[in-house]
């Protein structure tokens, strides 16, 4: 007796899967946060995205630069809208709708921050490298321009900055 499919047809495991629903879709959001006042972990991020059907995980670390609009930085800080925190999962769940990813974690600090420390941290899990890469870039470039958290930096000439302001 045959145990394979009767020629003409696909056996269950072939057959396309049908496409998550919002509410599954939301349950790949594993954590998004904003962060007051502590450093941002990259670990708790790629912990977070990790699951035995992710082949493949991308992620963005935003890093607090020693030099910016032509002048040397000494620190930054940033400053976040009472709404930031919703517009952050908003930002988020947008790429699990749409993107076939897995899971998604995204943190972004406030306050005050040093050169060299983290800023905000994407993490993304996919079956494949490529959707996960594809997605992170969605998530960095969408939580910049819709998340309203502004930064101010600090010259070494004393002068300051506002960014994200317009």
């Amino acid at each position: 007796m045959s145990t394979s499919a009767p020629s003409g047809h696909e056996s269950p495991s072939s057959q396309p899967q049908s496409t998550p629903s919002l509410a599954d879709r939301s349950a790949g959001l594993r954590h998004c946060r904003i962060v007051d006042g502590q450093p941002l972990s990259v670990d708790q991020l790629l912990d977070a995205v990790r699951d035995p059907s992710v082949g493949g995980v991308a992620v963005f670390i935003g890093v607090v630069r020693d030099f910016d609009e032509g002048q040397s930085v000494t620190s930054l800080s940033y400053s976040k809208h009472p709404s930031a925190g919703e517009q952050l999962r908003e930002c988020a769940l947008r790429v699990l709708e749409n993107h076939e990813v897995v899971s998604v974690a995204v943190e972004h600090r406030v306050g005050h921050l040093e050169v060299g420390d983290f800023a905000v941290v994407v993490a993304v899990g996919a079956v494949h490298r490529g959707e996960a890469i594809a997605a992170c870039k969605e998530l960095i470039d969408d939580l910049k321009h819709a998340v309203p958290i502004w930064k101010e930096q600090q010259f070494t000439s004393g002068d300051t900055a506002w960014v994200g302001l317009g």
